[in-house]
């Protein structure tokens, strides 16, 4: 093991502590999986303790990397390339801090969805557990420090994922199920693909070793190399013209899987495309592909959610819009463009969570998320509709907000670039802010500020005299039934028209006050966002030492290579 450089006993600790935001998260699962469908509240208390301690070491890694460089664990001692190799540097790091809050965050809005352990469309305890295993793989994402670790890290992310996809097994679930998992296991198939063939032509899949390896080769080989490469994490990020998949996949799951869906999946495709292009082919052998799918991402993704009608949808086109904007970055290979991609995918990751999470509020509210239906939700919730205008705000680039940092990075980083494409994608990318403006401002407009709609009226009337017992999330499954012996609180019940909603594969009852669990983990994440905009300066002081980090290459290879 080895800190890179430092003081010999801190970086000791500190290496010592990289592999547990994977082993944590997967001991667990596990445990979890051996309890079953028993100790509800022992279960939620394992997995709430465990992403707290993920957060915990992930917030003790990235002090560490910031102030004595990389930190490098090999296992079991065996060096590359015959051992495995986990590297926590700037960039790993400060992901894992964001991918930990917010799991932690959707973990708690779950619990008061009634995603509990013993659901009837759940006996088998499997939403804890697989959350834990996705949350395994996505730190195990940001932590390989080999290629075929990186897939491996992919592939427990991605097993997890259809498991969550499916739950409750509906039919609009299994078709988008399916869809998912054939575009998933195409993108692992041409990834071990690619990794084979590094393999054939370098002699090792170890990131700190490749460098100088690929660096060796006829530039023709290295081009094949690296656009395999990077058509597969292309897919991962569902980057235009590869992102055909996701507006249709990701509403159809339940809000908190849809929420770190968005919000973590496509960014560890970022991610990758990220590591690699800065560490195994630097300059810009392909920055004018890179940008070109840039603004067609930018300009397709955000005209298809002006187009929507329905909120999950419109947040979904956005996604693959805003993806522009780090690849550009990206594709830019300069320290401006790295360090505004790095602080932009911070930035998305919490805003995009937090936008699903509060459209699974305004569904929990109403019953439904289509914007012809909703309206006079400002009105009627308040609080919810601060907790959708802020990050919506934040989304569109609105000043002081840290989207507004994040866009201005970008393109002041295109213009100093100066070529003819840059000062192409700096227009698409302020063309595609004012469009998620008008996008954004429109559901707001629909949903919150217009008068109720006769859907929304018959909806959100209380029925005279109608009552039900509220024993509260963590007291009631999602049938109703309460589990422990407590004296029931009473509220009134909202009813839809033209259909129950349905949550897990099952009817889920709207209601006036939202479950107090889901309103403070979208609350806790419209702050984390806004926390962005108030430490914007130590942040990009941050992502501006990691943009160096990358670029230089030297600290990360001489890091692995004298651990």
């Amino acid at each position: 093991m080895s800190g890179g450089a430092g003081p010999p006993a801190a970086a000791a600790v500190a290496a010592g502590l990289v592999p547990l935001p994977v082993i944590l998260p997967l001991c667990a699962a596990g445990l979890k999986l051996a309890i079953g469908a028993r100790l509800e509240r022992v279960q939620r208390f394992i997995s709430a303790a465990v992403l707290t301690a993920v957060l915990v070491v992930s917030l003790l890694l990235l002090v560490a990397a910031d102030r004595h460089g990389p930190q490098v664990m090999f296992a079991g001692g065996w060096a590359p390339p015959v051992g495995i190799v986990l590297v926590a540097d700037r960039l790993s790091a400060l992901m894992l801090v964001i991918s930990s809050s917010v799991t932690l965050c959707v973990l708690v809005y779950s619990v008061g969805q009634g995603m509990a352990d013993n659901d009837e469309t759940t006996p088998l305890s499997v939403f804890h557990p697989s959350y834990l295993v996705l949350v395994a793989g996505v730190s195990d994402t940001f932590l390989a420090g080999d290629l075929f670790n990186l897939y491996v890290g992919f592939e427990l992310m991605l097993t997890a994922s259809y498991v969550l996809m499916t739950i409750g097994g509906t039919q609009a679930r299994i078709r988008a199920g399916a869809i998912y998992a054939i575009v998933s296991l195409l993108s692992s198939m041409l990834f071990l693909a690619a990794v084979a063939l590094v393999y054939a032509a370098a002699g090792t899949v170890t990131m700190a070793q490749l460098p100088a390896r690929l660096d060796a080769l006829p530039d023709s080989v290295g081009m094949v190399i690296q656009i395999a490469l990077l058509g597969v994490f292309a897919i991962k990020a569902a980057v235009f013209p590869m992102a055909a998949w996701l507006p249709d996949s990701y509403p159809t799951a339940p809000a908190p899987v849809t929420a770190v869906f968005a919000g973590l999946l496509t960014k560890v495709g970022v991610y990758a495309i990220l590591r690699t292009q800065t560490l195994l082919f630097p300059g810009h052998r392909v920055g004018d592909v890179l940008m070109t799918l840039a603004l067609l991402s930018l300009l397709v993704g955000i005209l298809g959610a002006v187009a929507q009608t329905d909120l999950k949808r419109l947040l979904s086109f956005t996604l693959v819009s805003h993806m522009g904007y780090m690849v550009f970055g990206i594709g830019l290979a300069t320290h401006g463009g790295i360090s505004g991609a790095v602080f932009y995918v911070a930035h998305h990751i919490t805003v995009q969570t937090t936008l699903f999470l509060v459209a699974g509020l305004i569904e929990r509210r109403s019953g439904t998320t289509d914007l012809q239906s909703l309206g006079g939700l400002a009105r009627l919730s308040p609080l919810l509709a601060v907790m959708f205008f802020v990050p919506a705000m934040n989304l569109a680039g609105i000043p002081p907000l840290s989207g507004f940092l994040g866009k201005l990075g970008l393109l002041r980083a295109g213009v100093a670039d100066g070529g003819a494409l840059a000062y192409v994608l700096v227009a698409g990318g302020t063309a595609t802010s004012l469009l998620t403006l008008y996008a954004l401002a429109k559901a707001w407009n629909l949903a919150f500020w217009r008068a109720p709609t006769p859907e929304m009226c018959a909806a959100g009337t209380v029925l005279e005299g109608a009552e039900e017992d509220d024993t509260g999330p963590d007291e009631a499954d999602s049938t109703h039934r309460p589990r422990r012996r407590r004296p029931p609180r009473r509220r009134p019940i909202l009813t839809r028209s033209g259909g129950a909603a349905t949550f897990g594969g099952q009817e889920i009852t709207t209601s006036a006050t939202l479950p107090l669990s889901m309103t403070a983990a979208t609350g806790a994440l419209v702050l984390f966002g806004l926390a962005f905009t108030v430490l914007a300066g130590p942040l990009f002081g941050l992502t501006d030492r990691a943009a160096d980090e990358l670029i230089a290459r030297t600290p990360y290879v001489e890091a692995v290579r004298e651990g």
